[in-house]
């Protein structure tokens, strides 16, 4: 499964890389940041719930807005 997590005040590589390595420490998560676009997109390899992902988020002091599943190539 895969969603898209809209992640506000990442502003720089730095932010990029912190979330990416927090998202990706969860078992079961490949996780990629876009900082032009303010998002995560991830890739779900297990059941994880959305309340852990968006917790590991507001944990590094990043605020997570919305997740939704991404379905098809444009969603």
């Amino acid at each position: 499964m895969k969603k898209v997590i809209t992640i506000h005040n990442m502003h720089c590589d730095h932010c990029k890389a912190k979330v990416e390595n927090a998202l990706n420490a969860i078992p079961g998560v490949n996780a990629r940041v876009n900082i032009a676009k303010k998002e995560a997109s991830v890739t779900l390899a297990a059941d994880v719930p959305d309340e852990t992902l968006m917790q590991t988020i507001k944990k590094l002091g990043y605020e997570p807005v919305d997740i939704r599943e991404k379905k098809g190539l444009f969603s």
